[in-house]
């Protein structure tokens, strides 16, 4: 676990900035068919960066996550391990807060979906409801793999994977 009181303020504030910026604190579904249930939900935090030493702070004062470069030469860091969100993520920045009204908000969702999560309450239709609805007000809405409808639609048809619901017709 982090010993988030440890952290120089002036780095913690510092990266906090950053994050309140450039970060990102997501949710995505993943279908899985060796589940309970049809979707795999996981958490993730990241930065990206086109300079990979912002980013390596991140990883040394929050002791956990990953860096990684996309084929376009941009760096990322992420922590997509509930329990590190849980014991590293959501301590630092509960202590190194946020200046935005947006930010505060996604990390307050965010906050809320790891309780969800992780006491394993995410495992009915009804839950996943509630994540989506959560998620909706998320990143302002952000770019979905998957939409509502099909995230819920699976339940019904565990085969159905649409990324968008059928067309309409005359639409």
């Amino acid at each position: 676990m982090l010993e988030v009181n440890r952290i120089p303020p002036k780095i913690g504030w510092y990266l906090a900035g950053f994050v309140d910026g450039e970060g990102s604190f997501n949710v995505s579904f993943r279908p899985r068919a060796d589940y309970a249930v049809p979707w795999k939900v996981s958490l993730c935090f990241n930065i990206s960066q086109r300079d990979p030493a912002m980013l390596s702070h991140f990883k040394r004062h929050l002791r956990c996550g990953t860096m990684r470069q996309r084929r376009d030469g941009v760096w990322y860091f992420e922590v997509n391990n509930l329990e590190a969100i849980r014991a590293n993520v959501i301590p630092f920045f509960k202590r190194f807060d946020f200046m935005s009204a947006k930010k505060k908000r996604d990390f307050a969702k965010f906050v809320e979906l790891a309780e969800i999560i992780g006491s394993r309450e995410h495992r009915t239709r009804e839950q996943i409801e509630k994540i989506l609805a959560i998620r909706r007000d998320m990143n302002d809405g952000g770019k979905r793999k998957y939409v509502d409808e099909a995230i819920l639609a699976r339940f019904e048809n565990p085969q159905r994977l649409h990324a968008r619901p059928p067309a309409t017709p005359g639409g």
